[in-house]
């Protein structure tokens, strides 16, 4: 399923190839995301056209709307949304948790303690050895999703990998809390695993998930108890701390145990996408990662840029850009960038309402990344991944292809 090809000498920085039902990637990759069967503003020939090969499916919201049965009916969600490629499908598990314990998504992302008080505790009925109850957002109506939902669900999606049903903990819980989440998300995984032998597609791969919060001994424990299950693939999840070098920090612990324990499978990043975390995340051994950023920037009038002091990022929503003739970003071969649109025209969509903006957006946005991780590649088989992370640090733009 994933053949290394080149492992640097200066860091756990290495491509392959993962082979999957649908086709090939080649890692390192991002992995946009397809939430509800389509990547926004965005149809599958677009995001195949940038160089893309493989996107993520949301389990949770796919399950309340329009229900696996029906995208099974089709033949699975590629031929659902008419993507040729592989999908990742993701178990639930985030969105659930993220109901109830608040602010889940700025924590794992680096974005500080937001507290309980964020979150809607009340959209979460009950949490056992079972599963969890919980409300969905579309109807009010209670919903069960178990080990076995989980996977029932992502075989009915025929997606190429399926991820395990997890609890996703914040920073703000407590060391105990997450200790005994973390054993309960290692009994799910067994769990999942007997279903997906029993009852899964043959040719549908299953990623387990580490959990273990900013404890390194819970991490590496977690770590070393989902290498020793029968899962293809290890995804890397949870909250990982309250700001960036923390952050990198748990990610260096658990792909530190997995270079020991597990080498040769491949691993996944679930839910970060920022700039400076791809190149710090793929020096520290991750193969693919998902996240909402460049789809969701775009959609808030932002452009990806090389401007590492700003984030990489240019708000062209702001008032100076009103009819500024500049292009988006100068020397982008993107769609958006080589047709011409400015940043005065995406100011004024932005302002307009209009959904060219964003579909504009998007483009440039994931054009960015796609080439960035194409440059990481070249560099890592080339033998110069080190200084080629230093000069994006520095503000260099990926190559023009």
């Amino acid at each position: 399923m994933f053949e290394i090809r080149t492992r640097a000498a200066d860091s756990r920085a290495r491509t392959g190839t993962l082979r999957l039902a649908h086709g090939t990637v080649e890692t390192p990759a991002f992995v946009p995301l397809a939430t509800r069967g389509a990547v926004k503003t965005l149809e599958p020939r677009d995001v195949e056209a940038l160089g893309y090969e493989m996107v993520l499916g949301n389990t949770f919201h796919l399950f309340l709307s329009p229900g696996p049965e029906l995208i099974d009916a089709y033949g699975g969600l590629g031929a659902f949304m008419r993507w040729p490629r592989p999908i990742i499908t993701d178990s639930g598990g985030f969105q659930i948790f993220s109901m109830g314990h608040g602010g889940v998504a700025d924590e794992i992302k680096g974005r500080g303690r937001s507290g309980a008080a964020r979150g809607s505790a009340s959209a979460i009925l009950g949490l056992t050895e079972d599963g969890v109850r919980f409300r969905s957002y579309i109807d009010g109506g209670e919903r069960f999703m178990a080990p076995e939902t989980s996977m029932a669900i992502q075989a009915a999606l025929h997606s190429d990998i399926a991820l395990v049903l997890d609890e996703c903990t914040p920073f703000h819980v407590t060391r105990d809390y997450t200790a005994r989440s973390t054993e309960r998300t290692h009994r799910w995984l067994e769990r999942c695993l007997d279903w997906h032998a029993r009852h899964g597609p043959r040719d549908q791969i299953v990623y387990g998930i580490v959990q273990g919060g900013v404890e390194a001994d819970l991490r590496v424990e977690s770590t070393e108890t989902v290498a020793r299950s029968r899962c293809g693939g290890i995804a890397i999840g949870g909250s990982l701390g309250q700001d960036k070098p923390q952050m990198h920090q748990v990610v260096d612990w658990t792909t530190a145990a997995l270079e020991r324990v597990t080498p040769e499978r491949p691993r996944h990043l679930l839910g970060i996408g920022d700039i400076d975390d791809l190149l710090v995340g793929v020096g520290l051994g991750i193969d693919t990662f998902d996240c909402a950023m460049p789809t969701r920037l775009a959609r808030h009038g932002v452009a990806i840029v090389p401007d590492p002091a700003r984030r990489w990022r240019v708000d062209l929503a702001k008032s100076r850009f009103r009819g500024s003739q500049e292009p988006i970003m100068e020397g982008c071969p993107c769609p958006a960038c080589a047709a011409g649109f400015t940043r005065g025209y995406i100011h004024y969509a932005a302002h307009a309402g209009e959904t060219t903006g964003p579909r504009l957006l998007t483009l440039h946005n994931l054009s960015y990344i796609q080439r960035l991780m194409s440059d990481l590649r070249d560099a890592i088989d080339r033998g110069v991944y080190a200084e080629t992370v230093a000069a994006f640090m520095a503000g260099a733009a990926p190559s023009v292809r």
